[in-house]
Parts: structure tokens; C-alpha cells; sequence
């Protein structure tokens, strides 16, 4: 076990809050964002977290919203990361599944399918460290169209 984890005190050196590509980093903290991102972002690709030096991310929990129409166009909203050197898509939500304002959730699934996650957990493991965390549509295919934004609202750490 690793003591400087314990609190209030702890053996090790205590971890300092530190801004890196405009991060605040607290490694091993949970911490929330809420990005609206335009279907035109969401057909590009959109960076919501920015590669970090020396650091990864770890998803805890992530739901999307679609906004302004249900999604219609493109298989599916996707997080893209890396693991292992290989591009992952730990969170696959199937655009019907994005009615407008409806929560999609990981672990609270509104119709079978609509959610696919990364086996044995993979999901929920620490990304490649030095690399980025992005909200894009499947790859190939139709563009995401009808709704106006896609709401993400992901749980992570930084580890």
C-alpha cells in the first residue's frame, strides 16, 4: 500500500495542483467536464481533453445528450483515446439512442445496444499517457446531423 495516498497524512510527498496544456492536474482526483460540442465539431473530431505530459486519462463515467433534435446520420458518438499505442473507443453510443434530451449513460442503458463498452472493463483503465481524449462520430460513414449539439458530460482522472 502506498502511504502518501493516506489522509490526512501521509509518508510520501503530498501531490500539488498544477495547470499542464491548460489542465488542472490533481492526479488520482476525480474530476467532472461538461463540453457542447456542435454536430460540426462532433463530424471533425473534437479534443476534449489535451495530451498531458508524463500523465493518461482514466474514464470513470461519461453520458451524452444530444441537443436541439435527435441525432440521425452517423452510426454512432464516440470517445476516442489511445491505448497500447492503438486507437481505442472506450464509450460507443448509437446515434439512436440520442433522442433529444435524453441522458445516454454508461451503466444506464435506455435501449439494448445503445451503449457498447471496451471488454472486461478496458474501458475504464488508465489511456496511453501523452496522448488526448477526443468526441468524434464513427469512423467512415455518414456525418452526425439533425441535432444542433451533442452534450458529453465525462467523470475522469488523471493519473
Amino acid at each position: 500500500m502506498n502511504d502518501s495516498l493516506l489522509y490526512p497524512q501521509g509518508i510520501g510527498v503530498p501531490v500539488k495542483a498544477r495547470h499542464v496544456n491548460g489542465v488542472l492536474v490533481l492526479p488520482g482526483i476525480p474530476r467532472h467536464l461538461r463540453v457542447r460540442a456542435t454536430v460540426a465539431q462532433v463530424n471533425a473530431g473534437l479534443i476534449i481533453l489535451p495530451a498531458l505530459p508524463g500523465f493518461g486519462y482514466r474514464i470513470v463515467d461519461a453520458a451524452l445528450i444530444a441537443i436541439g433534435g435527435a441525432a440521425t446520420g452517423a452510426t454512432s458518438v464516440d470517445l476516442l483515446g489511445t491505448k497500447a499505442g492503438s486507437a481505442s473507443r472506450p464509450v460507443v453510443v448509437a446515434a439512436a439512442a440520442l433522442t433529444q434530451s435524453t441522458m445516454v449513460r454508461t451503466g444506464a442503458v435506455p435501449a439494448a445496444g445503445s451503449v457498447t463498452l471496451l471488454a472486461d472493463g478496458a474501458s475504464f483503465t488508465k489511456h496511453d499517457p501523452n496522448t488526448a481524449l477526443s468526441i468524434t462520430k464513427q469512423s467512415g460513414g455518414s456525418d452526425l446531423a439533425t441535432s444542433t449539439h451533442v452534450d458529453l458530460l465525462l467523470t475522469y482522472v488523471v493519473e
